[in-house]
């Protein structure tokens, strides 16, 4: 993070200050508190602080409530909200961990079986020639499903 970044989870704004900020009486915020609707967090002493996400969401529920919808119906739209973001947060993590894992591989390495049975590398974007016949392995005692189709031998 650099200097000039703000932090938008720092709790940083007490009642009075936050509900200034969102257009709303004290009062309002302390229900919206008791509801679940935006928690703030607390100092040592059980003050309120909010932060400036705090301040978006109280701004963002007086908007929907302005347009007529209700308070369950609210919390129930913020709590889907914060699950799309985490669900996303985890999405980006999740890619970034696939990028990393593919930049430490050398190089995907395919094989083929040989006539022979032999392991054969192929380089990337290689051809298996016809002639080749591949064999899936199956331990003798283990019947292969009927809808699995056969090896059939080289022509």
């Amino acid at each position: 993070m650099s200097d000039d970044a703000i932090d938008e989870d720092a709790p940083i704004f007490a009642i009075a200050a936050a509900a200034e900020l969102a257009g709303m009486h004290a009062q309002t915020l302390r229900q919206y508190d008791r509801l679940g609707l935006v928690v703030p967090g607390r100092t040592q002493g059980g003050s309120r602080r909010y932060s400036l996400r705090h301040i978006r969401q109280l701004r963002e529920v007086a908007r929907m409530s302005a347009e007529g919808i209700s308070l369950p119906a609210i919390t129930r739209i913020l709590e889907l909200e914060n699950e799309v973001a985490g669900l996303r947060r985890e999405k980006r993590e999740l890619e970034q961990r696939l990028r990393d894992e593919l930049q430490q591989r050398p190089g995907a390495r395919v094989f083929a079986a040989g006539a022979t049975g032999a392991v054969v590398t192929l380089r990337h974007g290689a051809r298996v020639r016809r002639a080749t016949e591949i064999v899936l392995y199956r331990r003798p005692t283990d019947p292969a499903p009927a809808d699995e189709p056969r090896a059939t031998p080289p022509r």
